[in-house]
């Protein structure tokens, strides 16, 4: 398997950006947008290329989630793909892994929000479905997303979890979760 590259965003350049994006652009059918992308950067990236053509993605970002009392130092996952003729073939699975000694040597809980239809690939690599509420911490308060329960996953780490709890996250444009 061809090695993944693990780069902070201000490690890569022009030329890598636009392939990150243009990837999620197609992976995700149109639907990322400019605040989505937003969401990708900043933090650290797994790239897997074959030659120069970019063919799996994935991103990990600081975010601070409350929970159980706690503000939580949380690794969060973002702009996961995988080039459509490359997909179930293991470079998904490529990505997350190069992503998770980062997540374990620097943050208390991995989350990530799952798109339609992944949730199996990220429970096969550990990850577990939130089945409490979600909530996110607005500038006008703490507000429910019902919508986002289902999706929202963990990878317990340093801090204690009750998967049935309340978990708040950090306030963002766009999708908060």
């Amino acid at each position: 398997m061809t090695e993944v590259l693990l780069a902070h965003t201000s490690g890569l350049d022009a030329t890598a950006l636009a392939a990150v994006r243009t990837l999620l652009d197609d992976a995700f059918d149109g639907d990322f947008d400019d605040t989505d992308w937003d969401h990708t950067l900043g933090g650290m990236h797994a790239l897997l290329w074959e030659g120069r053509e970019l063919i799996a993605h994935g991103a990990l970002v600081q975010r601070r989630l409350l929970h159980g009392g706690r503000a939580l130092r949380a690794g969060y996952v973002e702009g996961v793909a995988v080039r459509a003729d490359r997909r179930g073939v293991g470079k998904g699975t490529a990505v997350m892994s190069a992503l998770t000694p980062v997540l374990r040597g620097g943050y208390e809980v991995g989350a990530l929000s799952a798109a339609d239809g992944a949730d199996v690939f990220y429970q096969q690599l550990g990850w577990q479905q939130w089945r409490g509420r979600t909530s996110t911490l607005t500038p006008t308060g703490v507000q429910r997303t019902a919508e986002d329960d289902a999706s929202t996953f963990v990878l317990p780490l340093a801090a204690p979890l009750d998967l049935t709890g309340e978990l708040i996250c950090d306030w963002r444009d766009g999708d908060v979760w």
